[in-house]
Order: structure tokens, then C-alpha cells, then sequence
């Protein structure tokens, strides 16, 4: 019984493994962490977050879902007439509201201190007028809910879930300009090294399509699909009615 319970905690023999070497590996990860700073931590546990500049990329997700998952789950309960859903809803716009108004003094921070070309300094103000304008209406309709306590009837309903939809269009409209910024000006983005054995895979590839097996004539291909293979066939066609016309030609002229 003692072999047996040793087998199962220290695992099988030469292959290791078991509970016991778990444990050990995970003290050995506690050690390593308590003799890092705080800052070695930060970038060893969260290396994305270590290298933002600023916040501002971090903080933007959190109203996009919760203002949107607010107008949803508001917009069903109306619906249905379940008002426990719409007050559910009320806490999602809340929250929204709140992560939107440090969104946006991260936001100010940001375009302050990264550097971004003339082009872009344009759309960073758009984007930053939307981002004053969702945070100014989450909190118009935050002010509003907590007025009436969420009890919306008739119009009053209407008009206020116009606006919820008009929140959620601006988002979309922010977070468009947002991604503009990043992903086609490069905003806050730092360069990425091509590494060597990329490059190999590409060129390995371009390779192997550069040596598909050339079609001859009255032979079948065999792997070209029907698109592949017809301009080849054309091609070695016109090929052979070019050769034949001057043949044809040098016979005249010898004649």
C-alpha cells in the first residue's frame, strides 16, 4: 500500500510527473516571483500592459461592453415587458458611464504626450469630441434613469431608448476612428522586427507555387485546378499558332 500511494503521488517512476513535481514546479514559480520588483512582475505576469504608454487602450474596452450590453439587455426587457431585466440594465449603464469618464481623461492624456504625424492630429480630435459626447450622454441617461428609477412609459420610453441607440452608434463611431488610428496610421504602435524564419516560410511558399508542373500539350493537369489550367492551355496555344504562322511564313519565302 505504501509503493502504491508513493507511485501515485511521486508519478510513475523514470517518466516523473505526479503531484509531487507539480508542486514543486509551482513553489519554484512562487520563489522566482518574490525575488522580482514590482515592476520585473508586472512585466513578467502582464507583458502587454507593461508595454502601453499610456492607459487609454486599456481602459476604452470596458464602456464599448458594458454601454452596449446596456442597450441590449434595456431593449429586450422593454420588449418583453420584464422590468427586472431593465433594472440589470441600469447597472451595466452605470458602470459604462463611470469607465467612460476615465476612458476619456486617459484619452486627453494620451493625445498629449504620444507623438502622431499631421495627418492624424485631425482624426484624434474627431475621435476625441465622440468620446465627450458618449461620455456626456451615458451620463445624461444615467442621470435620467436614476430620476424616474428606471419606470420609462409611452414616449418617454421611446425617446429614451432613441437616445440609448444613438449611444451606441457614437460608440461604433469612436471605436472606428479609434482603430483608423492604429491600425492604418500606427498611433502608440511600435515597430515589429521581421524575424528570418518568417521571411523562409514566405519565400518557401512563393517557391512552391512558382514550381507547379507545366502543363504540355494533350496532357491532362494534374493538379491545376480548372482556372490554373485554362489560361496555360490558352497561353500554350497561342504559343503554337505563333510558331506555326511563321513556319508557314518561311515557307513562302523560300518558294
Amino acid at each position: 500500500m505504501i509503493n502504491t500511494l508513493s507511485f501515485q503521488i511521486h508519478g510513475g517512476g523514470d517518466h516523473g510527473g505526479g503531484p509531487a513535481e507539480g508542486l514543486g514546479d509551482l513553489l519554484s514559480v512562487f520563489d522566482n516571483i518574490s525575488i522580482l520588483g514590482s515592476g520585473e512582475l508586472i512585466s513578467l505576469l502582464m507583458p502587454g500592459i507593461a508595454s502601453l504608454e499610456n492607459i487609454h487602450p486599456l481602459l476604452v474596452h470596458f464602456p464599448i461592453a458594458l454601454l452596449s450590453v446596456f442597450f441590449a439587455i434595456d431593449l429586450i426587457g422593454s420588449l418583453a415587458n420584464k422590468p427586472q431585466w431593465r433594472s440589470v440594465a441600469s447597472v451595466f449603464l452605470y458602470l459604462g458611464t463611470i469607465a467612460a469618464l476615465f476612458t476619456v481623461i486617459a484619452g486627453h492624456v494620451a493625445a498629449d504626450t504620444v507623438p502622431h504625424a499631421g495627418n492624424v492630429h485631425e482624426i484624434m480630435e474627431k475621435h476625441e469630441d465622440l468620446g465627450m459626447a458618449i461620455l456626456s450622454l451615458s451620463t445624461a441617461l444615467s442621470a435620467w434613469r436614476l430620476k424616474h428609477k428606471g419606470l420609462f412609459q409611452g414616449y418617454v420610453n421611446v425617446v429614451f431608448l432613441t437616445l440609448s441607440a444613438l449611444l451606441c452608434v457614437l460608440i461604433a463611431l469612436g471605436a472606428d476612428l479609434g482603430g483608423l488610428m492604429v491600425y492604418q496610421y500606427g498611433v502608440a504602435v511600435k515597430a515589429v522586427p521581421v524575424l528570418e524564419s518568417a521571411h523562409d516560410h514566405h519565400h518557401e511558399v512563393e517557391h512552391q507555387q512558382a514550381e507547379l508542373p507545366i502543363v504540355e500539350p494533350n496532357q491532362e493537369p494534374k493538379f491545376a485546378e480548372p482556372q490554373t489550367a485554362e489560361p496555360q492551355a490558352t497561353e500554350h496555344h497561342h504559343e503554337h499558332k505563333h510558331s506555326h504562322q511563321d513556319g508557314h511564313a518561311g515557307h513562302d519565302h523560300s518558294h
